[in-house]
C-alpha cells in the first residue's frame, strides 16, 4: 500500500476527512509504518498530514522528535560506514532534508557552532556537487558571521525554487556564483575542509 495520496490537498474539507474512517485508518498504518520501519520518509507524509489536519501541537512535535532522531542516529551510522548520503533514494533524500532544517533551525537561533558543524557535515555527506557546494557556502556564510537573515536576504537566491522538485528543500542558489562566493570565504572553506579530515581518519 502506498501512501502518496493520503495527504490533504487543497480545496479538500479538511473537517470531513476528520471524520472519514477510511481516511483515519490509513493515517493510522501510516504511523504504524514510520515506526516499524523507523521511516523518516513516512514521518514527512505524516508530519505533513498532521499541519494539514491541524493537529495539536503535541502530537507535530512528536512526529517531529522522531524524525530529527532518527536522521541523527542514520547519520551517526553512515559516517561510522564512510558511505554518502543517495538522495535519489526517498529514505536517503528524507534523512538529508531532516539534518539541513535542523542545520537552518539552529542557524536562524543563532546557534553558529551547531550550524556550521551540520552544514559541513552534510558537505562531506552528500555527492550532489551542486548541493554539496551550497553546504561549503552556508558553512562558510556562518563561519563570516553572517546572521540568518542577511544570508537569506542577500546571498541566497530563492525566486528560481521548483516547488515540484524535492531538492528544492536545499538552497543551491545564489545572487553571485557559487566558485566566486567560494573564493570570497576561501579561508573559510580552507577551515572547513580542514575540520572534515577527521572523519576520513575514523
Amino acid at each position: 500500500m502506498t501512501h502518496t495520496d493520503t495527504t490533504p490537498h487543497e480545496n479538500v474539507d479538511i473537517e470531513a476527512l476528520k471524520n472519514d474512517p477510511e481516511f483515519q485508518d490509513n493515517v493510522r498504518l501510516l504511523e504504524k509504518e514510520m515506526h516499524e520501519h523507523n521511516s523518516i520518509a513516512k514521518g514527512y507524509q505524516l508530519l505533513d498530514i498532521k499541519l494539514a489536519m491541524q493537529e495539536d501541537e503535541e502530537r507535530i512535535n512528536a512526529i517531529f522528535t522522531f524524525i530529527v532522531n532518527r536522521a541523527f542516529d542514520v547519520l551517526s551510522e553512515y559516517l561510522t560506514e564512510h558511505k554518502p548520503f543517495n538522495l535519489a533514494d526517498p529514505e536517503e533524500y528524507a534523512t538529508a532534508r531532516a539534518i539541513y532544517e535542523h542545520g537552518i533551525q539552529r542557524y536562524s537561533e543563532k546557534d553558529t557552532k551547531g550550524a556550521k558543524e551540520i552544514f559541513l557535515v552534510l558537505y562531506h555527506q552528500i555527492t550532489e556537487e551542486d548541493i554539496r557546494d551550497a553546504m561549503m557556502i552556508h558553512a562558510a556564510a556562518v563561519m563570516e558571521g553572517i546572521d540568518f537573515e542577511a544570508f537569506i536576504d542577500e546571498f541566497a537566491d530563492v525566486t528560481h525554487l521548483d516547488p515540484e522538485d524535492p531538492k528544492s528543500i536545499f538552497i543551491t542558489e545564489f545572487v553571485q556564483p557559487n566558485d566566486m562566493l567560494m573564493a570570497m570565504w576561501g579561508q573559510h572553506v580552507t577551515a572547513g575542509k580542514k575540520e572534515l579530515e577527521v572523519l576520513e581518519k575514523h
